[in-house]
């Protein structure tokens, strides 16, 4: 990919804006469409496509395996762990109004956003472990072979 000179500036300068958008969506996802899920994908897109214009060993200089695998067991981690709390002080599972007890309305703001930043740490660590797996693999037939 040397000698893909655009490619690789404009690629540079599109990761960023791509990790913004997908805060953006994580962060405005309780009032419109979007959430977690969507922000994890958009988020891993931008590892995703500077894996593929810069290589599979570069790309895993910024985001190691072993960091994408434990994002997976860290995002369900605070996935439950937010239900846990609510357990805790007394609620039911995942309800969020436990949160802040004298505002049920600003605790459900606190416990949608908690739920969707866990499902966007493990959507983003799926998502990106997918990708390596695939890059990784050495074809069976090489080109000179075909």
């Amino acid at each position: 990919m040397h000698h893909h000179l655009i490619l690789r500036v404009v690629t540079k300068m599109l990761v960023a804006p791509i990790i913004l958008f997908a805060l953006y969506v994580q962060f405005h996802g309780d009032f419109s469409p979007g959430g977690g899920f969507q922000a994890g994908v958009i988020m891993a897109v931008g590892f995703i496509l500077y894996g593929i214009v810069f290589g599979l060993e570069k790309v895993q200089a910024v985001m190691p395996a072993w960091l994408a695998h434990k994002m997976m067991a860290l995002g369900v981690l605070i996935y439950a762990g937010t239900g846990v709390v609510a357990l805790f002080l007394g609620y039911d599972f995942l309800d969020y109004g436990s949160f802040s007890p004298d505002h049920p309305s600003h605790g459900q703001h606190w416990g949608i956003f908690a739920v969707e930043f866990g499902v966007l740490v493990t959507v983003t660590g799926v998502m990106i472990s997918i990708y390596y797996a695939f890059a990784s693999r050495r074809p069976a037939i090489s080109d000179e072979e075909w």
